[in-house]
């Protein structure tokens, strides 16, 4: 049997504290108007957890991995180049 994990989802558009707290990133899906960057850091200068380029405009699904991106203080979106929005799911 699989793990059950209770999942919640937010949509942000625009750098800053997501204001979730501490959580485990499991997928983001990111849109974007043109070629652009993507950096969550675990909180407001803290360690970068997740940097993604991206080459054009579109709506990209990130799925990550086994128990996904541990962020030990508030996911911060420290760079969102080119972002409409992005939704970030997490347990």
């Amino acid at each position: 049997m699989a793990d059950e994990y209770d999942v919640s989802s937010k949509r942000v558009t625009a750098t800053g504290a997501v204001g979730i707290g501490r959580v485990r990133i499991r997928m983001v899906v990111v849109t974007l108007s043109g070629a652009g960057r993507v950096t969550l850091t675990s909180g407001s200068g803290g360690t970068t957890k997740i940097d993604m380029d991206f080459g054009a405009a579109g709506t990209y699904d990130i799925f990550i991995p086994g128990n996904g991106v541990l962020f030990e203080d508030d996911p911060f979106v420290a760079t969102a180049t080119n972002v409409t929005a992005q939704t970030l799911f997490w347990s």
